[in-house]
């Protein structure tokens, strides 16, 4: 199923874009690569102040400790421009899904104990709206800042450890809250 809604938003994006310049951007949202979560977006010009903009996450890696935060993500969102696409500030409306094997994490403060002797494996979907601003740096490389609130629906498995096969419970969560945040580095593409 990952494989198809991948393979329906390319072929979705090849028919959505014109030759117009500044049509297309690729990005990097630095708070995922603080996570060591790889990830990049691709954001079309649809006119001149729609853009379509599908960012994917990966993170595959299993931190020391018992410790796991692997996921997948996608996260596609409408942008509306109130001064043109690529420029100043934007509303969008997005829609989530993701895979997740996470818990273990450490005493932080702001971490539950819950997730910090559990570990939760599922998936989840939903959407939200969200607002954003782009500052231009140079030519075609801009800074994106943006956040959003919404919905999802959880699905998973919990377990007592990061490396115990003992399932706990499953359980459904409605979660209602944040559901996106980017610091983005953004290149234009004529």
């Amino acid at each position: 199923m990952k494989k198809k809604i991948l393979f329906i938003l390319f072929i979705s994006g090849c028919f959505l874009t014109g030759s117009n310049a500044q049509s297309i951007a690729v990005k990097s949202n630095l708070l995922y690569d603080a996570t060591s979560t790889l990830n990049m977006g691709v954001e079309l010009g649809l006119s001149r102040q729609w853009t379509l903009d599908v960012p994917l996450n990966y993170n595959s890696w299993k931190p020391g400790n018992g410790r796991r935060l692997r996921h997948w993500g996608i996260q596609p969102e409408a942008r509306y421009w109130f001064c043109e696409r690529f420029n100043r500030t934007f509303v969008g409306l997005h829609g989530h899904y993701a895979d997740f094997n996470v818990g273990g994490f450490p005493d932080w403060g702001f971490i539950s104990k819950n997730m910090q002797d559990n570990r939760y494996q599922g998936y989840l979907y939903g959407g939200g709206i969200s607002i954003g601003h782009s500052w231009i740096l140079k030519k075609r490389w801009s800074l994106e800042a943006s956040l959003g609130i919404g919905y999802a629906h959880i699905v998973y498995d919990k377990y007592p450890c990061a490396e115990c096969g003992t399932k706990l419970k499953s359980g459904r969560r409605n979660y209602f809250g944040p559901t996106k945040a980017s610091i983005s580095l953004i290149y234009i593409i004529k």
